[in-house]
């Protein structure tokens, strides 16, 4: 059990750049800078944004696009993503695009990698124009990519320019132990994907902490773990607010794809019993409600997982309340400088 108080760690946020019922994605990027200056102002410590493609309501597909359009709209925040899906990329592409951004924003870029597709396979195939790489690949890409964004090596046959000597922090993104595994051996800063796959926190956690070797900047393991969370002023409006969340993710069980939806006065007939446990497994880790609901369950989240910090994720369909959400949200933690 941690000792943790929530007012010891930072939180930060995780923006799938939703596209509204009714709305366009130009919509979405406008919301999306208007909440990244909010949680700037809130005292939030990073702004990630994840690559998805092929998504009818996420609209993050050019993630580094987007990274530096929020980062040349605020000033403190870090801006990264949460992730870049390394399988789709050449290393010295992603590194060249990150060692441009770190090198337009100083001490503000994170680069966190993940090493699923973040879509389907016949999307994939057309991101890639083959599948000869793989997901078994990883490994070595991140070591190829470390490699790039470290020191100056003008010996080097390949170079990022600009990149190398550009200090960007590299994150490994993970839903199971195998990334866990990876981020401790390579002594790297690790975050869990545990606001839609929860299964293995707490065994990816105890991995990533008992392999962790202090062979770079950082000397002492990182966790990060993504929540869900629906805040309002009453627990009965966060609980309508989550039904947004609750379609969403009924889609994604379906396999359909559709913008986000508003809010309903409720699930039945919605859902059968079997895709409502899906939906509430892949949610395991949501917590909905009032500021007293939502900062008992979060203490207990950080309690039970030791987590260095919190990375939420409010998808509201409402903008004013989504702001209001991360608004209340913020109370409980530790403020970035």
């Amino acid at each position: 059990m941690s000792t943790k108080n929530l007012s010891d760690i930072h939180v930060s946020v995780l923006d799938l750049v939703p596209i509204l019922d009714g709305k366009t994605a130009a919509d979405s990027f406008k919301s999306t800078v208007d909440l990244a200056q909010h949680v700037e102002r809130l005292g939030y410590r990073r702004y990630w944004m994840a690559e998805h493609h092929n998504m009818a309501g996420i609209a993050s597909s050019a993630t580094v696009v987007l990274i530096g359009h929020m980062a040349g709209a605020t000033s403190k925040i870090r801006v990264g993503s949460g992730g870049i899906m390394l399988p789709n990329h050449a290393p010295l592409v992603v590194a060249e695009q990150f060692g441009t951004l770190g090198t337009l924003y100083p001490g503000r870029i994170d680069l966190g990698l993940g090493r699923a597709p973040g879509t389907d396979q016949m999307t994939a195939q057309a991101l890639r124009r083959d599948l000869r790489g793989s997901v078994d690949d990883f490994p070595q890409n991140v070591v190829e990519l470390k490699s790039y964004l470290g020191p100056v090596d003008p010996t080097a046959k390949v170079r990022a320019v600009p990149g190398e000597g550009v200090y960007i922090p590299i994150w490994i993104l993970g839903s199971s132990t195998f990334g866990a595994q990876l981020a401790g051996i390579l002594g790297m800063p690790y975050a869990f994907a545990s606001h839609f796959a929860p299964s293995h926190l707490h065994a990816a956690l105890q991995v990533y902490r008992d392999s962790f070797q202090p062979i770079g900047e950082l000397k002492e393991p990182y966790a990060m773990a993504c929540v869900n969370v629906i805040a309002a002023d009453t627990d009965e409006e966060a609980i309508h607010l989550s039904t947004s969340l609750y379609q969403s993710f009924l889609n994604v069980v379906r396999g359909t794809a559709k913008p986000m939806q508003p809010p309903v006065k409720s699930m039945d007939g919605l859902w059968d019993a079997s895709e409502r446990y899906a939906v509430q497994q892949m949610l395991r880790y949501s917590f909905i409600g009032g500021p007293k609901t939502i900062e008992e369950e979060l203490k207990a989240f950080v309690d039970q997982t030791g987590v260095d910090e919190i990375m939420v994720g409010s998808n509201i369909y409402d903008h004013a309340a989504r702001l209001r959400s991360y608004e209340i949200v913020s109370q409980f933690f530790k403020k970035s400088l």
